[in-house]
């Protein structure tokens, strides 16, 4: 199954997520077979990033919220809140997507 989750980063997370960067990417890397695609989301103009969209393959609810959970930029607070929903793969078009 595959789930989308999208996190709201809190007011000027900068420096939390300066100091967490390194972790967090070692966790994102060592979750790779489940951690889809994870991108930052950012403002209109990319001037600033406003939170992270993931895809993670979970083959419950229970395992979504699990790497979730588990994640260190949400346990060191960078985030203030996030959703976490099921998709379902219909069309998928990796060519079209670039860095």
């Amino acid at each position: 199954m595959l789930w989308v989750v999208r996190l709201i980063d809190k007011p000027k997370p900068t420096a939390i997520r300066a100091e967490h960067q390194a972790a967090h990417s070692a966790y994102l890397k060592k979750m790779d077979l489940v951690g889809l695609f994870a991108r930052p989301l950012q403002n209109h103009d990319a001037t600033q990033s406003v939170g992270s969209l993931w895809i993670i393959k979970a083959d419950s609810r229970a395992k979504a919220q699990a790497f979730v959970d588990n994640e260190v930029f949400l346990r060191a607070g960078v985030f203030e809140g996030y959703t976490i929903n099921r998709v379902r793969m219909v069309h998928l078009h990796p060519e079209l997507v670039s860095g």
